[in-house]
């Protein structure tokens, strides 16, 4: 047989173009979607927000006392505080899963653009979480407000409670993805952002002083709980001149997107 002469001229069936934010969006979605932790922890979470919600509801729908002067939607905060903490182990497994398998590399290897590639999973991440709370916020209200003789809800309430609900689970998330890409380590991650979500409130608590009472105050009034609080009630939920309305968002998404800056400066400039 006789070998082609050089030069070979073979052109390839499969087109060949320069790779761009949407593929590592579906990269990062089919992750998502396909692994036992994403079904887990949005699956708790779900289970949560309604169970406790429709519980607390079902509860002041027994009592004799209703809230007349107040709605029913401020009872889904409680579901949601504790929905939250699955958010944001889903948050951190996100990524740091990655570093301690070594899956990270790979990732790395197939987008080297290692922005991108945060990028991408910070936008999956968001809008899954979003969907998810504000659907079931949603359907968890609707069913408070027709369970409990109470005041009727504004819209301002409704939204707060269904969409403002949605994004601030959304952005604790979000804060806590950072967080796992900064540490790199998933206990680690996921027990600095439980200390995040609780600790100042218990510390509060046990600040006796007279001398600690502006710190008490302050760790009072800016912990998660009370933000998500004055979200769902429109107030500050300690004293006067504390967050309310939307100002709970606001803050946590600039705590978050500083959160963000830190895990992209951290994960140019260190080895994986």
């Amino acid at each position: 047989m006789t070998a082609p002469t050089p030069p070979y001229s073979y052109v390839s069936p499969i087109p060949v173009r320069r790779a761009h934010l949407g593929d590592a969006l579906a990269s990062e979605w089919t992750k998502i979607r396909s692994v036992r932790s994403t079904m887990w922890t949005l699956g708790v979470m779900v289970v949560l927000m309604l169970g406790i919600g429709l519980g607390v509801a079902a509860i002041v729908a027994a009592s004799s006392e209703h809230p007349q002067n107040e709605s029913a939607l401020g009872f889904g905060f409680f579901g949601v505080l504790l929905g939250s903490i699955c958010v944001i182990t889903l948050g951190v497994l996100t990524i740091a899963s990655e570093y301690g398998t070594g899956m990270i590399r790979t990732t790395l290897t197939a987008c080297p653009s290692r922005a991108r590639v945060l990028t991408a999973k910070a936008i999956v991440f968001f809008l899954l979480v979003f969907t998810v709370t504000t659907v079931t916020a949603t359907v968890v209200a609707m069913a408070q407000v027709a369970m409990v003789d109470a005041a009727e809800p504004s819209g301002a309430e409704w939204l707060r409670a269904t969409v403002g609900a949605g994004l601030f689970v959304a952005l604790l998330g979000l804060l806590a993805l950072a967080v796992g890409s900064i540490v790199r380590h998933s206990a680690g991650a996921i027990t600095i952002m439980i200390g995040v979500l609780l600790l100042p409130l218990v510390a509060a608590m046990f600040m006796f002083s007279e001398s600690l009472a502006k710190v008490q105050e302050a760790l009072l009034t800016y912990a998660i709980p009370s933000q998500l609080i004055a979200l769902y009630a429109g107030r500050s939920a300690v004293g006067q001149g504390g967050p309310s309305g939307w100002d709970p968002v606001w803050i946590l998404a600039g705590v978050a997107a500083a959160a963000m800056a830190g895990a992209y400066a951290l994960l140019n400039n260190r080895d994986v």
